[in-house]
């Protein structure tokens, strides 16, 4: 008998896995293909390992603007998708070694839930049954197919097929301009491939600030990157050796060729196919339904990650994992959304935490804006020789941050500053009495306030 079982071993489910069994917890966990998830393998680390190699090309073509020469800079995209693959071959490794150093039982195969009581949790995984005390779902998501005429037929990609194509494309269309698509966009374009983004929303990126989504991208339509909003596709098609992807956008059809088709139109909870309909669990949305403690309705059975259908970031998985845990420990943390930080990985990066103005329209709340160009962090201009970008901060009528928007390099990094501030209810000077080192660019922070 386990003390507790998890079904998943990406960020939450290693996380946990890890915590539990360093605290005592006998612990065993199932995943169906390779530790990490979908996060490690086929996500986050992946894509932005391809992203930096782009980004070194680029800094490469424009060497000559820092004085420095470097002619005729080229790039091999199998040695690109190598380099890839190492990295998560070494991470992969170095999340199993974790699971043995915790004394963790980990079970690769695919594990299906065959009963649950408030006193065991019976499941078969190889043919052979386990049984827990309690359970911990972390069955992650699954990429959205859309009901779009020809689509199943055309073998377009999804975002597995993109990172493993060893052959730039001279064309490509992407379906959707969400996290996903816009970083394979700004990948793709960086490697000379002509880009088209048809999104069905009026801006790129939607739940990211309006504001600066706009400003990124206008800054990616000057390196090329066409983009189509407010537009609906209808139809996919393969001709020959291309692809047609037609549109609807105000009433009128049109269509457009590319010799690849992406499709990123986001994820949703994957519910089925582990025997989640022997549980008869309260869902919420297009998730499972759980508490601050990350409970589901049945008392000893939890879920944390993508399966929640919340917030479908590995970062919001790993913190979910440990108040999970913890609360198993006896523990009384409970799970807080108020300042989960999203990024994008671009070339400028784009990341912001807290509240939008957007979302403080429509809750009706009074807020003031302060923005500021990127330029007046004297470190970013020293290294960013195009220099763009903005810092906006938002403050309630008290003067609490609410939050906090950035565009420009190394918006991922520093934004971490700005989600302390929120999580703790720092009011503005506040922030503004602390001292940043300098030169950095997180100083842009204290300057916009």
């Amino acid at each position: 008998m386990y003390d507790l079982a998890i079904i998943g071993g990406g960020p939450a489910g290693y996380t946990a896995a890890e915590l539990a069994g360093k605290n005592g917890l006998k612990t065993v966990v199932f995943e169906k293909t390779a530790l990490g998830g979908v996060c490690l393998n086929e996500g986050c680390i992946p894509t932005k390992t391809l992203l930096y190699s782009a980004k070194v090309y680029n800094t490469a073509k424009d060497a000559a603007k820092y004085g420095v020469s470097c002619d005729n800079p080229t790039f091999d995209l199998s040695k690109i998708i190598a380099r890839k693959n190492k990295v998560v071959r070494k991470l992969v490794a170095g999340v199993r070694g974790k699971m043995t150093e915790a004394g963790v039982e980990t079970v690769t195969g695919h594990a299906e839930i065959k009963s649950a009581n408030d006193n065991q949790i019976e499941i078969e995984c190889n043919d052979q049954v386990y049984s827990a005390k309690k359970l911990l779902i972390c069955a992650g998501s699954e990429a959205v197919i859309p009901p779009i005429p020809g689509i199943k037929e055309a073998d377009v990609w999804t975002s597995r097929e993109a990172l493993d194509n060893k052959e730039v494309p001279e064309s490509l269309v992407i379906i959707g301009g969400g996290v996903i698509g816009i970083e394979f966009a700004s990948f793709f374009n960086t490697l000379g491939t002509k880009v088209t983004v048809v999104e069905m929303m009026d801006e790129i990126l939607p739940g990211m600030d309006k504001e600066l989504s706009a400003l990124l991208r206008a800054d990616l339509a000057k390196k090329g990157i066409e983009f189509c909003l407010e537009t609906k596709v209808t139809a996919v098609n393969k001709e020959a050796e291309k692809y047609k992807v037609v549109y609807d956008k105000e009433g009128t059809s049109y269509d457009i060729e590319a010799d690849k088709i992406l499709l990123s139109v986001g994820r949703r909870p994957a519910l089925t196919g582990f025997g989640l309909e022997n549980l008869n669990l309260e869902t919420f949305r297009n998730g499972l339904k759980v508490n601050e403690f990350m409970q589901t309705s049945q008392s000893n059975i939890y879920a944390c990650g993508d399966i929640t259908g919340f917030s479908l970031l590995a970062h919001t998985a790993v913190r979910e994992a440990e108040v999970a845990v913890e609360h198993i420990l006896g523990k009384s943390g409970k799970m807080s959304y108020k300042a989960i930080p999203g990024v994008v990985y671009t070339s400028p990066e784009i990341a912001g935490v807290g509240k939008t103005e957007e979302i403080l329209y429509a809750e009706g709340i009074r807020f003031v804006i302060n923005r500021l160009p990127m330029a007046y962090a004297g470190r970013f201009v020293a290294e960013n020789e195009q220099v763009n970008g903005m810092c906006k901060i938002i403050e309630g009528e008290d003067g609490t941050i609410l939050g906090v928007h950035i565009l420009g390099n190394p918006a991922s990094e520093i934004i971490v500053i700005a989600g302390i501030a929120i999580e703790k209810g720092m009011k503005a000077e506040e922030l503004k009495a602390m001292v940043f080192p300098h030169p950095t660019v997180g100083e842009i922070i204290k300057e916009t306030l």
